[in-house]
């Protein structure tokens, strides 16, 4: 199957030829016809397998060929996509505008980290699509900037991730004011009964589409877990970078102090490299990862606010220099490697302290990973393991962006807002 056959305009089609595609991935060749269709869809799809222009695509199309949003709806947003991390959001955008360049389709992304200025301008000129986290998006609807009951099409996208957030009241919210008479795609690498919960009355008749087996890594990625001391693990890695020439690596840390340190020390070692995480601000963060993703810099440190959503093309190389404390986020670290058909590499440095970790890991994937030990790096028998720290999950983070809007805020804004709410500016 070709893209061509898939009834896309020519318009599209000629966007997705000049990104040098021809073939759809399974995930769009089963999603783009039921949503053009017009039908509700509830897909299964790790990240990695091409789910963004599976929504994308048939959203576009749809929206373009439809006349009723040219006059009375023009200033009203016809289509939602929800994520959960600003990232995801600048990433999803950047799809529906590469994809609908030739069209005539407004779109912006609405996240925190950032002034609302520009924001409030798009909205104010009249979009097609929003992207948002369910944060600012609940900021905007606050100060009734944005108006969702022209709303036709609804994503909710990597919904897992949205209620791990805990984004889950937010969510309900922005629900509560959108038509009942809408399209709405669920895209989720699992389904919880949260989920189904959630989507219960959201749904209408849904399709299901599965094209990943449930937490199951990329075929094309190969791991290994080489056993090392806690106290050797930079030194580790840093001959590995060095003895296999590695290029570019995406490396992941529990914490963002953790990042920051062994970010210094590479560079110290002469590796060019930067730390991602949730301190940074949002310039930082996109200057860091467009400085790899040009090749600027070697290795990229990060915390789990990337383990989704990152979109590297051909990354060959994640290392987990820390294992997460939950299985199922190794394989979304994982996931960044190994996607849309490219090979790739998973490696995980484990002390001691991590043993019972891999252990959970490899009872999740059901199977044992390749155990391999580097001559002068092998584990000390002597030493005894220690418990982990675990990394706090809801951090107050002082939202200064609100303070550069000229949109004065309601009074009821100076409560403050539940735990959850603050995980979109992380």
């Amino acid at each position: 199957m070709k893209f061509t056959d898939l009834g896309l305009s020519a318009e599209i089609l000629r966007s997705i030829a000049e990104q040098g595609y021809e073939t759809p991935t399974p995930i769009q060749a089963q999603a783009i016809p039921l949503v053009m269709q017009g039908r509700d869809l509830m897909a299964a799809a790790q990240t990695g397998t091409g789910k963004t222009a599976g929504f994308t695509l048939p959203i576009l199309q749809l929206l373009s060929t439809r006349s009723a949003g040219l006059s009375l709806k023009r200033f009203k947003p016809r289509s939602l996509i929800l994520v959960p991390t600003r990232e995801l959001a600048v990433q999803v955008q950047e799809a529906v505008r590469t994809y609908g360049r030739h069209l005539r389709i407004k779109s912006t992304p609405i996240y925190g980290g950032v002034g609302m200025g520009s924001q409030l301008s798009a909205l104010k000129n009249g979009v097609d699509i929003i992207v948002a986290t369910p944060g600012r998006l609940l900021d905007h609807i606050e100060q009734r900037s944005v108006d969702l009951s022209g709303i036709e099409i609804l994503v909710l996208d990597e919904a897992d991730r949205m209620l791990d957030m805990g984004f889950i009241r937010d969510i309900r919210k922005i629900l509560a004011l959108l038509p009942k008479k809408k399209q709405s795609l669920l895209f989720s690498a699992t389904f919880s009964d949260e989920i189904r919960g959630l989507v219960a009355g959201l749904l209408n008749d849904p399709v299901s589409v599965e094209v990943a087996r449930r937490n199951a890594p990329a075929e094309a990625v190969s791991q290994s877990v080489y056993h090392v001391d806690r106290d050797r693990k930079r030194d580790l890695l840093i001959q590995l970078i060095d003895d296999h020439g590695w290029h570019q690596v995406l490396v992941f840390t529990r914490t963002k102090h953790g990042a920051d340190a062994l970010s210094d020390r590479l560079a110290k070692a002469g590796i060019r490299s930067a730390a991602l995480h949730g301190n940074k601000s949002q310039s930082q963060r996109q200057r860091a990862l467009d400085d790899f993703k040009r090749l600027k810099l070697n290795v990229l440190v990060a915390t789990d606010i990337a383990a989704r959503g990152l979109d590297i093309d051909e990354l060959p190389h994640v290392v987990n220099y820390e294992l997460p404390n939950v299985p199922e986020d190794y394989v979304h670290r994982i996931g960044r490697t190994g996607r849309a058909g490219s090979s790739g590499q998973a490696v995980s440095l484990v002390c001691i302290d991590e043993h019972k970790l891999l252990r959970d890991i490899e009872r999740m994937l059901k199977k044992d990973i390749e155990k391999k030990v580097v001559a002068g790096f092998e584990p000390d028998p002597r030493i005894k393991p220690e418990p982990i720290q675990k990394p706090r999950t809801h951090t107050a983070v002082k939202q200064t962006s609100r303070a550069k809007t000229s949109h004065p805020a309601p009074a009821a804004r100076g409560k403050s807002r539940p735990s959850a709410r603050q995980q979109s500016w992380r």
